[in-house]
């Protein structure tokens, strides 16, 4: 599969997605093979976060690994998708469709695999601070 889906702690609140493969003619995917020789590691580590009123509002999205530049990762692992924002959001998306437009963006916005960074800096509180900021700053003046 392109990815796999578990519970956090049995929460149905929070879910691991493990992003299994990107475009294989794609940066990202000679990185993801970089680090499956160096840590053992060929998956995007994804954290999904559902509010009780999910499906009305988006699920909190953000990397947990491997430390990501471009792509449009923010500090903290957050992600810049007008579609996780309250905005961009329809309560019709699939989770799946989620996911794959998350893959297609990471691939997209150019992610790569930022070796030796230190795997600290993802941390939940720092992702909900980028992003809060960063609608802020789109709802004055614009997404795009």
């Amino acid at each position: 599969g392109i990815y796999s889906v578990e519970l956090v702690n049995d929460s149905l609140y929070e879910w691991h997605v493990k992003l299994l493969k990107v475009d294989p003619d794609s940066p990202l995917h000679s990185d993801l093979q970089v680090l499956k020789e160096k840590e053992g590691v060929e998956y995007i580590l994804l954290n999904f976060s559902f509010k009780d009123n999910f499906p009305f509002d988006p699920p909190f999205v953000r990397v947990v690994s491997p430390v990501l530049t471009g792509g449009y990762v923010l500090g903290g692992g957050a992600l810049c998708m007008e579609l996780l924002t309250k905005q961009g959001w329809s309560s019709a998306y699939s989770i799946e469709s989620v996911i794959m437009q998350i893959n297609a963006t990471l691939v997209k916005g150019k992610a790569r695999v930022q070796f030796g960074a230190n795997k600290n800096q993802y941390n939940l509180a720092r992702a909900q601070q980028s992003c809060k900021s960063l609608v802020q700053i789109h709802e004055k003046n614009g997404m795009y």
